[in-house]
């Protein structure tokens, strides 16, 4: 490995001694004074240095030019849109690099076929406006995320010392001809969402030394750039924290630890701002988030469906709506800025990424196909076969957009300027919230008599609802155990009662909803890391609530989670419950249940992959009067290193008689 040592340890001295000032553009894009007139509610983000990084990654717009895309300004004149987007506030523009995003012929893989060349042409168009540029070194000839860090065809049969040799000299290449194209470039980010992976590597052993290696190569072209590394997840417990602690256990360099924040996933912006914060303090680093976006409709534009709609195990904290998307990136800004040590930043994920076309998904997909404007060809499948191979397409975020699909900027763009400033305009109902109401059969159906209205200030407020069903037909519903939606008038808008008739559950908190454990108990036989009720709706089968437990160790991962009922009239009953989980290795998990103490009947139970729930059920369960039933769950599990993980929820315990 001395080639690699070499190679990093050149001494910060004498990167120092490069001293290459970056190109100021002809204009600022620090915006000078408050856009008036918006429609949009936007509390003012106090305390906000003049320098905040308030971001774009703009990655696709050359190839949706290339597919006749136009864009506009507020006042419907064409115009580069990133001349709009300064105009609004954004001072950044951020561009993700591919090695070789092309197949032996030439074709692009799409999701805008973006290698350095095209970095270099985004790049340019930024600075002539007075935006910096945020240069994303994938190191992959395509997408990288947390599941997939795939390393260049160029780069496949290569030691780790080659391929840090290979890292230091693309990077640097690339940042030449940035540099020599005098692009402003203010950040550069090694590696994308590297949650413990990155260009093939698995190992941190092997990951640092391509880190370091792209960090040097910024250090000799960028001085005056920060170097970022980029990951997301922050919502799973100690992650981050072990992430930073690897990265300064190997010295590797860097200024900014940057973070993906998806509402939909990522937890809250409270753990958000903990996380950030304890990264910030604990070892003396800038942090920021790298990628955010929200939906601003439920509809798709381009034939080709989003990763965002209706439905859906995901959190919904805003309305699809312009003012819920401003809503979302104005509270971003404000906890980076507000509730975060050392926050520099925050970027916008594909703003500019619309739909190509009208007519039909088979014009679009020519267009997607010719050009790349889609978020990947079919000319991908050699590079990526299980992926992209199978499911390519047109853009999964259209409806995530800040211009419409006519390339018109919708209101919320001009959040980023309003931030600084201010505007509370007039308060007023923008959605209102859905009602889920489960009742049991043959029970009488009651509708509440209000619904919540999301105000444009993202305050609720109860409003009367009418709804648009009869007494007849709510009679008819809960005779059947079934789901229905029921829709409503409130306050001019459109109410949604999602009701589900439901045999009658004999358990208290059976789903953990109350955000208490109570009136389950744990009896604990190993000493599992994490054990409580969690609030994450991604991850709960049904609800906002369920069971959590984590642990490191082997074998650490052992107890009981149980309930009593008393008062149980005479009867035949059966009792369910469901679980998921990951990392189990050799477990033993079944549901129980036990009458007076006495184990009566149990279900065998298995944990396999995230999100796939599997239900164990006892019937047939006799019950005499005055008995005492309990039910519950035994789970154990060996683990296989990495942490065994689950979830627990939506236990049921229904009569059969």
């Amino acid at each position: 490995m001395k080639t690699i040592e070499k190679l990093i340890a050149g001494g910060l001295a004498a990167m120092m001694l490069f001293a290459c000032a970056c190109t100021k553009g002809p204009e600022s894009a620090v915006p000078t004074e408050k856009i008036d007139g918006s429609s949009l509610y936007v509390k003012k983000v106090e305390n906000m240095p003049d320098d905040f990084i308030l971001g774009m990654d703009a990655s696709s717009v050359i190839t949706e030019e290339q597919s006749g895309v136009r864009y506009y300004n507020f006042a419907g004149v064409e115009q580069d849109v990133f001349r709009t987007l300064a105009e609004n506030g954004v001072n950044t523009i951020r561009v993700r690099v591919w090695n070789d995003p092309y197949d032996e012929d030439g074709r692009g893989f799409g999701g805008g076929n973006n290698d350095i060349d095209k970095a270099v042409e985004i790049g340019k168009r930024a600075t002539a406006v007075g935006m910096k540029l945020l240069v994303d070194f994938h190191l992959s000839d395509f997408w990288a995320d947390p599941g997939k860090q795939m390393v260049p065809r160029a780069w496949a049969n290569m030691s780790i010392e080659e391929k840090t040799n290979a890292t230091y000299d693309y990077v640097k290449d690339c940042l030449k001809k940035l540099k020599k194209a005098k692009v402003d470039v203010g950040m550069v980010q090694i590696g994308n969402e590297t949650n413990g992976s990155l260009c093939g590597e698995t190992t941190w052993f092997n990951i640092q030394y391509l880190m370091q290696a792209g960090s040097k190569a910024v250090r000799e072209v960028f001085p005056e750039a920060l170097v970022a590394l980029h990951f997301a997840n922050p919502e799973k417990a100690g992650s981050y924290e072990d992430y930073a602690k690897k990265l300064s256990y190997y010295s590797v360099d860097y200024d900014v630890f940057a973070s993906s924040y998806y509402p939909y996933w990522h937890g809250t912006l409270d753990n958000l701002a903990s996380v950030l914060s304890n990264i910030a303090k604990t070892y003396n680093k800038k942090v920021m988030v790298m990628e955010t976006s929200y939906a601003y409709t439920a509809e798709d534009s381009d034939f080709s469906g989003n990763t965002i709609g209706e439905g859906g195990t995901f959190a919904k904290d805003y309305p699809f709506s312009v003012q819920g998307q401003a809503n979302l990136v104005r509270n971003v800004i404000d906890t980076v800025v507000n509730k975060t040590e050392n926050g520099i930043g925050v970027v916008y994920w594909e703003g500019t990424w619309i739909t190509v076309g009208h007519e039909s998904f088979e014009a679009n997909s020519a267009l997607w196909q010719k050009y790349g404007s889609g978020w990947a060809s079919s000319y991908a499948s050699g590079y990526d076969p299980n992926d992209a191979g199978k499911y390519y397409g047109g853009c999964a975020v259209d409806n995530q957009a800040m211009f419409d699909p006519y390339g018109k900027p919708l209101e919320s763009l001009r959040v980023f300027n309003l931030v600084r400033y201010g505007n509370e305009v007039e308060v007023k109902a923008d959605a209102l919230e859905d009602v889920t109401l489960f009742s049991n059969i043959n029970s009488r159906i009651e509708l509440p008599e209000t619904v919540n209205a999301i105000m444009t200030d993202d305050s609720r407020q109860p409003v009367p609802v009418t709804w648009n069903v009869t007494d007849a037909e709510l009679e008819n519903m809960a005779s059947k155990l079934s789901s229905y939606e029921i829709a409503g008038d409130a306050d001019g808008l459109t109410a949604h009662c999602f009701l589900n008739v439901i045999e009658f559950n004999f358990l208290e908190n059976p789903g953990f909803e109350s955000g208490e454990l109570s009136p389950w108990r744990i009896t604990e036989y190993g000493r599992a890391d994490e054990l409580y009720v969690e609030d994450k709706i991604t991850d709960s089968k049904t609800g906002q609530f369920h069971m959590h437990f984590w642990s490191a160790a082997k074998n650490s991962v052992d107890f009981r989670l149980e309930q009593p009922v008393a008062g149980l009239e005479a009867g035949t009953y059966k009792y369910s419950i469901s679980i998921m989980g990951g990392d189990a290795g050799d477990t033993e998990i079944y549901a129980y249940v036990l009458v007076d103490g006495v184990e009566v009947g149990r279900a065998e139970m298995e944990i396999t992959v995230y999100n796939e729930w599997h239900t164990g059920t006892v019937t047939g369960i006799e019950v005499a009067e005055g008995q005492t039933l309990t039910v519950g769950i035994c789970v154990k599990c060996a683990g296989e290193g990495n942490g065994a993980w689950g979830k627990i929820d939506d236990a049921m315990l229904n009569s059969m008689n």
